[in-house]
């Protein structure tokens, strides 16, 4: 028997056939496809620990994305940050004293390692303490009994001795802040997102004490290459 005239064969081919068209067309439409590309990164810990004073920029998330000719980024950024500030004051002899105690956290995106994505740096968590008191003092162990030449008593106070009262006010917070940043014709290639985050903390006292300081702790980064329409009417930056 030909294989012309085996049933299986002619049954086969047939086959064969009807299958060539759906693959052809499956791969057609795939290519015809926009391309679109997303890359995410996470952290389950704390990225910045609490912070005094102010410091440089420092690298908390990176990511790296292949875009087409010319694309534009979506880049939305999210972080816990918490902001710790303690003022103290001392007051005495209705001398007034005032501390105060500033935290903030500042976030960027770079692409590359140069390029500041629009609209640059952003506050993230900011908070400025102020904490002032005007109190007489704690005057017990301060008072004496004199007698006076025409032999009545006197309470006399020593100023010196006068302790001061002390008042402190401390906060302590974390919340969840989220921004998104836009990078407009990113050339074509590989190119590397990277976020950072500034922690900034400072204060003035005057007897009392002060305390402050920022901290970011978990984040995601999400970059997404898309094709922005070029709209006049759209003010990107002021």
């Amino acid at each position: 028997m030909t294989k012309e005239n085996n049933p299986k064969w002619i049954v086969g081919m047939l086959a064969l056939c009807l299958a060539l068209p759906l693959v052809v067309t499956t791969g057609r439409a795939q290519t015809s496809q926009p391309s679109s590309k997303v890359t995410a990164k996470t952290a389950n810990l704390t990225l910045l620990p609490a912070t005094t004073t102010t410091g440089g920029w420092q690298t908390v998330l990176a990511n790296t994305i292949k875009t087409a000719n010319m694309k534009d980024l979506f880049i939305s950024a999210s972080f816990e940050v918490g902001l710790y500030t303690d003022t103290l004051v001392r007051s005495k002899l209705m001398v007034s004293d005032t501390s105060t105690a500033k935290a903030s956290v500042k976030v960027r995106v770079l692409i590359d390692g140069t390029r500041v994505v629009e609209p640059g740096e952003v506050v993230y968590g900011r908070r400025s303490q102020t904490l002032s008191a005007t109190l007489e003092g704690a005057i017990a162990g301060c008072l004496t009994i004199v007698t006076n030449l025409d032999g009545s008593l006197s309470i006399v106070l020593d100023p010196t001795c006068v302790q001061p009262e002390v008042i402190e006010l401390i906060l302590d917070t974390l919340d969840a802040a989220s921004f998104n940043f836009v990078a407009v014709d990113v050339p074509q290639g590989v190119h590397t997102i990277s976020v950072q985050a500034q922690i900034d903390s400072s204060g003035t006292v005057q007897n009392g004490t002060f305390e402050a300081k920022g901290l970011v702790g978990k984040g995601a980064v999400t970059v997404e290459s898309v094709r922005l329409i070029k709209d006049p009417n759209v003010i990107l930056d002021l």
